[in-house]
């Protein structure tokens, strides 16, 4: 019997550590020094091959794609003769669903001149004229980043400010017609009181008709940070949660910026604080129906570490990756951590991607595969790294799709879901096996009755008029259960 239940343990032991376990291949250049390397960013296009996006020293932007013999020559985003901000930590930032690509820059010099958005439809291989985002004369804007609607469209969040970087905020414009042209801004609130970190990058996420502003805050020198929240798809910003709590304590402005990704109706968010002995990388999880996050640091300090910053954060479906910074004795390493099923939460231990002198790195997922990338300051060059990975039947569906933000009852009997356009529903059992659920719409809002279907895990299924399909990993409970959340 002893000897039954060690079999058992160590299946599933195995069985855990092969569902987080990515197999490595060998780093490839990106691009060489005389590209520069400043602040890489990594996307996938509809065939899954990588896209990258930096900044060089002199204010160029720069755009290579995977091909089978290798990247391909870099080709420059930004105009002939308009250099645009680029630095390690902040610079052009992208998006992309498929092949659409949307790419953000700011103009030098940042106090008189403006943020530009390009948009590309064949995966980056080649982009439309300039488009003006931001309506900033008599204003400063800093630090545009850029998230795709329900319906193909741009959406910009930018920090503003009035002459002499005095009073900054996060705003947010939209397009309606795939990035030709922008609305007035909506104001992102200083939920806190106190107003957003001048030198701080923000992140905006959407998902469905969910959409997150990550930004630093300032509360009296306190650089906690925050989330501003929007569930009509960004046409405004109602509520406000605070991610972190470490209450980080600094005159000096940190140009630390957080990043996040929405699953299903869940924020993940990746951030740096200085709060204790040494800057730490801290991971929150918060509901978007307004509950309280919960935090914890990656790794918590160990001997030889000095410090980690410039964290990163994707998923594919329930499948996320982490990648940060962190100084360990003489040298810099790229870090890495992974899950199969976010739910469960990341293993104790991380991947090293590199040791030396690499900086700034980012991190994609899609189709059972991780990409990194990473600036390395010793070589000048940017490096490209990408390793395997289990898929699950689960993940495998909610990642063929966008992730929808749904309001669950208490009583578990329908789940409400405000979308454009839904034309039906159907719920996937762990088997495969669809059922179309009944549904009452009104206004663009409808009611999905769950109380005919057995206990288990399921994936929602919504499809719209557009063919566009979102998806939510649903549990239905056992009626006693029901019941006993219903008297409590």
């Amino acid at each position: 019997m002893r000897e039954i239940f060690a079999l058992l343990l160590l299946l599933m032991y195995t069985s855990g550590f092969a569902q987080n376990k990515v197999i490595w291949y060998d780093p490839i250049t990106v691009a060489d020094k005389t590209y520069g390397n400043l602040h890489p960013r990594i996307a996938l296009d509809k065939n899954y091959k990588p896209i990258v996006l930096w900044g060089d020293p002199n204010g160029n932007a720069y755009m290579s794609k995977m091909t089978p013999k290798g990247f391909a020559e870099p080709v420059q985003i930004n105009e002939p003769g308009q250099h645009v901000f680029t630095e390690s930590w902040a610079g052009p930032e992208m998006t992309n669903h498929g092949d659409t690509v949307y790419v953000v820059y700011k103009h030098l010099p940042e106090e008189r001149s403006h943020i530009f958005l390009k948009h590309s439809y064949d995966g980056g291989a080649t982009f439309s004229i300039e488009t003006m985002v931001d309506d900033s004369d008599g204003f400063i804007s800093r630090f545009p980043t850029v998230a795709i609607d329900p319906y193909g469209n741009p959406l910009v969040a930018y920090m503003r400010l009035n002459a002499g970087f005095k009073d900054p905020r996060y705003v947010v414009v939209k397009s309606k017609d795939l990035g030709e042209t922008f609305t007035s801004d909506a104001v992102v609130n200083n939920f806190s009181g106190g107003l957003v970190s001048d030198c701080c990058p923000a992140t905006v996420v959407e998902s469905g008709n969910a959409t997150v502003i990550v930004y630093r805050d300032n509360l009296s020198d306190v650089r906690n940070v925050w989330a501003g929240i929007s569930t009509n798809m960004g046409n405004s910003f109602r509520k406000g949660l605070q991610l972190d709590t470490t209450n980080w304590s600094t005159k000096a402005c940190p140009a630390h910026p957080p990043h996040g990704i929405i699953i299903s109706d869940t924020l993940y968010s990746v951030y740096s604080s200085g709060a204790g002995d040494s800057m730490l990388v801290y991971l929150s999880k918060a509901s978007l129906h307004g509950l309280a996050a919960i935090t914890n640091p990656l790794t918590g300090n160990f001997v030889g570490l000095t410090s980690q910053n410039f964290p990163r954060i994707a998923n594919a479906g329930n499948a996320a990756a982490i990648v940060w910074e962190q100084s360990r004795g003489v040298n810099n390493e790229i870090c890495m951590l992974f899950t199969n099923e976010i739910t469960n939460g990341f293993p104790a231990l991380h991947d090293v991607m590199k040791v030396g002198s690499p900086a700034n790195a980012d991190v994609a997922l899609a189709d059972g595969h991780v990409h990194v990338v990473w600036q390395d300051d010793s070589s000048g060059n940017i490096y490209y790294r990408t390793g395997s990975y289990q898929q699950t039947v689960a993940n495998k569906l909610l990642a063929e799709n966008t992730t929808v933000y749904l309001q669950p009852t208490k009583s578990g009997k329908y789940f409400t879901v405000t979308l454009p356009d839904i034309v039906s529903c159907m719920m996937v059992d762990m088997q495969g096996k669809e059922l179309e659920m009944d549904m009452k719409c009104k206004k663009g809002s409808c009611k999905v009755f769950t109380e005919e279907l057995d206990p288990g895990l399921y994936v929602v299924k919504m499809i719209c008029k557009d063919e566009k399909i979102y998806t939510y990993k649903y549990e239905v409970k056992e009626e006693v259960e029901k019941e006993e959340k219903e008297k409590k």
